[in-house]
């Protein structure tokens, strides 16, 4: 017999973003990443993506945003508790993939995010390191991220370098789809950093991703003076890339959270 209408799967949850360059829309993928998706549409129903910047744009590479005010001094947002790296969940880091930004330790992930504008398997887990989780894909307006892709860039504000010379805003994010999962209620991210995040001055977890892959790329300076420096990890095989010490060497299987603290 028919399957009836009521059995078929709840659709993904989409979610259109709208810049001052153009939207576009990204479907999420609760079934592999359910913790990451949770997370990011936490911070899309408390409306803290709204006029916030893509404050690093890497040609041939990624767009990174949502973490920094898009008014001046281009402050870096306090963030929510961190989630558990969900890299392991078979999704990769293709053209248009959709990931969390994360510091060099792999539980850090946050706010910020990042959108693939070539294939990037040196974002993808292996046995010896951790990944890049990746929670969904853009599946319309990817000529806007090209767009926003190939703006010129340097120095601005506070960013020391791959920062859109003339602003990219996130005016806003919005579910244009029933999420079908459950999430934390939404609510207003705290005005202060929250208990266990880093001291004032300091940037919170979620910042940085690997340097492009081209030789001779240097790690992203800090943001802003008195902070301590972003340092993203190198690209796997340079100097200074190393897996991260407490944790295991094989990343975690598909479908599983990580193990022990924050994300990625």
């Amino acid at each position: 017999p028919a399957a009836r209408a009521d059995d078929a799967p709840a659709p993904n949850p989409e979610v259109r973003v709208t810049t001052n360059m153009g939207s576009f829309v990204i479907e999420l993928r609760p079934d592999r990443a359910p913790l990451t998706v949770a997370n990011f549409l936490r911070y899309v129903r408390a409306g803290f993506y709204s006029n916030t910047l893509f404050h690093r744009v890497v040609a041939n590479f990624v767009i990174q945003g949502g973490g920094h005010d898009a008014t001046p001094p281009y402050a870096l947002k306090s963030a929510y508790p961190p989630v558990d790296n969900e890299s392991g969940n078979g999704l990769q880091n293709k053209r248009g993939a959709v990931g969390l930004a994360r510091t060099s330790d792999p539980d850090t992930g946050n706010a910020q995010f990042y959108i693939n504008l070539v294939d990037n398997p040196e974002l993808d887990p292996l046995p010896t390191r951790w990944g890049y989780a990746v929670f969904g894909d853009v599946v319309e307006g990817m000529d806007v991220v090209d767009r926003i892709g190939v703006v010129p860039t340097g120095a601005f504000g506070p960013f020391k370098a791959d920062a859109p010379l003339k602003p990219v805003i996130i005016q806003s994010i919005e579910e244009i789809t029933p999420p079908g999962l459950a999430t934390p209620p939404a609510g207003t991210p705290p005005a202060a950093p929250p208990a266990g995040a880093p001291a004032s001055g300091a940037p919170p977890s979620g910042t940085a991703l690997p340097a492009p892959p081209q030789s001779g790329a240097t790690p992203q300076s800090s943001p802003s003076s008195g902070s301590s420096p972003q340092t993203p990890p190198a690209k796997p095989g340079a100097q200074g890339s190393t897996p991260s010490s407490t944790k295991p060497s094989k990343p975690p299987s598909a479908g599983t959270s990580g193990q022990s603290s924050g994300s990625g």
